[in-house]
């Protein structure tokens, strides 16, 4: 006869398991040391990758900017403008402009450029002095990320300068590690709460009236509760950099609110209410329900609205972070959702298996083997969604094996993958319990299907003095209510409610101590046990590493950046049909410190005149011993082209038809010798049209 685990032994071998079950009482204390080393080791690697996860890394690269960084232009510029590799939002703070006594030179507030969303613009203020100025930016990307930086430009010739920019910190400080650990946290219940429910759905309803199955569910949705409403609150501070403190200000809560990350986390909360009503549901009426045609009924209702839930709830993510910019992003934000609720079955359905083999015995019900091998059908697929998917969105992010080996994105992909594989092999463990699992289930049906003709004897004949038994017999006492009985209590615990309540807690927990007997006796158990342990442990670790890659710059907008500025900073743009690029140098020597300026005219493909002049660091003219200077256009393989120098003066050179064959971003590299051994090679990129 079946039991509510995998099968019920027969009472004449309870002697042959004893030693299985001596057995097992020894390994208890080695399985908890086991369960305890793989929770440090995972609490380990999380606190590793979230503290490298922390500030989070640009996504909008900035690619240009007019005046350019680093430059010298001979009048002032009536405005700064700034281009990105995508667009991205700006506040009236996003461009702030000090000229060299540090005070604010620029009128108005940042816009964009044309209606162009990846462009910042904003006006100077006229009659602007020579000297250098600092120019502040920050912005949020496309994909919600905040980015900021600062740089230099001069006007007529550089100059010290005593601004002294209030540092970007957008994306880091206080703010932003707990906006990190909420974003970790958020995905974190978003997978326990899609893979609970789909596991007590699909593979083992009879879970959902499990007191322990119910509290991981709803630990699982308010995790991600908790975190939503943490993450729309540091919001604010997380973008504009600012402490802690910014979570009490209602009015910038109320502008994130307005932005397209906090529209996500507002409709995110609203999915989880009606994500409260499916868990009202799933552990009251569908729990409670015996009909099998009945809880069929309801099960389709909650599988339909689940669904619809789960998908909206994950399209909050893909509609706001990598999938929802660069290329292909209509195909790129379906796909991202099929990930992420395939990633939430697998991760999540884990940790609850994890938690019915180890804890859902303890109540008397223990998993059935039908269920985990649901489960390992369901995760099968799982796995394959996912390694479809998760192909498709590495060549998205990632783009060349270049970007995967040499790009911080790539390095954390790659231990991604790494850590997958380890998942994948663990679970070929699990499916291998879960066969002989079945296998020991199945020659337990069959010999309790064909009892001996002795037995069959016997029990004939038992029943025959059963009648007599019946009608003289007295009803047996459990052991624990002839303990109460005998120790003069009432005849009837009944007639004592303390005693009544006293007696059905030993006889729960005789229930459970024989229900863990049970489930510790069986070696398959024991190893499936174990293997979905370490799925579940390393899972947690593979849930950090992706919330580290959504927080970091993918691999091919890097490339993209280095092939735009040619792999030395940002190209000096042409300005008026000439380029004026300033290079400071240190040889390390005597005097080895100064600046090269090199001006290009006109800056163009075909014949140029280039003007080279070397000065000390308070821009007195200077000679050295050498200066050479070369030009490479990284992105088409040209060079490096030398380029010879005709000394003019001191600290001038000049080289006149120099021939630059074709547009682009050339790297402009000038080797300063100050002494005998003393010499450096500098570069700066100059846009040629």
């Amino acid at each position: 006869m079946a039991a509510n685990g995998f099968s019920r032994t027969r009472a004449g071998a309870s002697s042959r398991r004893l030693p299985l079950v001596r057995a097992s009482s020894h390994r208890a204390p080695l399985v908890r040391a086991s369960l305890r080393r793989l929770l440090l080791v995972a609490g380990a690697l999380i606190a590793l990758v979230l503290g490298a996860a922390v500030p989070a890394s640009a996504h909008a690269a900035l690619l240009r900017s007019d005046p350019a960084e680093g430059s010298v232009v001979k009048t002032a510029p009536a405005s700064i403008t700034l281009g990105f590799s995508e667009g991205v939002l700006l506040s009236d703070d996003s461009l702030i402009v000090y000229d060299p006594s540090g005070k604010q030179v620029q009128r108005g507030t940042a816009h964009h450029a044309g209606s162009a969303p990846d462009t910042a613009t904003v006006a100077l203020r006229p009659g602007l002095r020579d000297g250098t100025y600092t120019v502040a930016w920050k912005a949020v990307s496309a994909d919600t990320h905040p980015v900021g930086g600062a740089w230099t430009f001069s006007i007529g010739a550089p100059s010290k300068t005593s601004a002294i920019p209030k540092e970007q910190q957008a994306g880091g400080g206080p703010a932003g590690a707990l906006y990190g650990i909420a974003r970790y946290v958020a995905y974190a219940g978003f997978a326990l709460l899609v893979g609970a429910c789909a596991f007590l759905t699909l593979c083992w309803p009879r879970g959902a009236g499990l007191r322990v199955m119910q509290r991981l569910t709803v630990g699982g949705w308010a995790a991600l509760a908790l975190a939503t409403i943490a993450l729309l609150l540091l919001r604010a501070p997380y973008v504009n950099g600012g402490g802690i403190g910014g979570i009490f200000d209602l009015g910038a809560l109320r502008s994130s609110v307005e932005t397209k990350e906090g529209a996500a986390l507002v409709a995110r909360l609203l999915l989880l209410a009606a994500a409260a009503v499916f868990l009202a549901v799933l552990f009251g009426p569908y729990a409670r329900r015996e009909d099998p045609e009945e809880r069929r009924d309801l099960a389709f209702g909650l599988g339909a609205g689940g669904a619809v839930v789960a998908v909206g709830i994950a399209a909050t993510w893909s509609a706001v972070e990598h999938a929802s910019v660069g290329i292909q992003p209509a195909l790129a934000m379906p796909l991202d959702v099929a990930h992420l609720i395939a990633m939430a079955f697998w991760l999540g359905g884990l940790v609850t298996l994890s938690v019915a083999l180890y804890r859902a015995g303890a109540g008397g019900v223990v998993i059935d083997r039908a269920a985990v091998r649901r489960f390992s059908r369901i995760a099968f697929g799982c796995v394959c969604v996912l390694v479809s998917t998760g192909v498709y969105q590495s060549w998205r992010q990632v783009g060349s094996w270049h970007a995967l080996f040499g790009t911080s994105y790539g390095h954390w992909l790659i231990v991604k993958v790494s850590l997958v594989a380890v998942m994948v092999a663990a679970a070929g463990f699990s499916r291998r319990w879960t066969g002989r699992l079945a296998e020991r289930a199945e020659a337990s049906q069959v010999s309790a299907s064909a009892p001996s003709a002795a037995a069959t004897s016997a029990t004939k004949s038992a029943a025959a003095k059963s009648v007599v038994v019946k009608s003289s017999a007295k009803p047996s006492k459990p052991k624990a209510a002839k303990a109460l009985a005998g120790a003069g209590g009432p005849a009837s615990p009944a007639d004592d409610p303390v005693r009544a309540a006293q007696l059905a807690r030993q006889n729960a927990a005789v229930a459970g101590a024989a229900a863990r007997k049970r489930r510790d006796a069986d070696p398959a158990r024991t190893g499936l046990r174990r293997s979905v342990l370490l799925e579940a442990s390393v899972a947690v670790v593979v849930l950090a590493v992706s919330t580290v890659l959504s927080g970091s710059q993918p691999g091919r907008a890097v490339e993209e950046q280095a092939a735009a500025t040619g792999g030395a900073g940002q190209a000096v743009p042409s300005n008026g049909g000439q380029v004026f690029a300033q290079l400071p140098f240190d040889t390390g020597g005597v005097k080895g410190k100064g600046d090269v300026g090199v001006h290009i005219e006109p800056a163009r493909t075909g014949s140029n005149e280039l003007h080279l002049t070397v000065t000390d660091p308070v821009g007195n003219p200077e000679n050295v011993p050498e200066v050479d200077l070369n030009f490479t256009l990284t992105s088409r393989g040209i060079g490096p082209l030398p380029v010879k120098l005709r000394q003019t003066g001191t600290g001038a050179w000049t080289a006149v038809g120099l021939q630059l064959p074709m547009p682009g971003a050339w790297q402009l590299a000038v080797t300063v010798r100050t002494s005998a051994i003393d010499e450096v090679t500098v570069t700066k990129n100059v846009a040629i049209d």
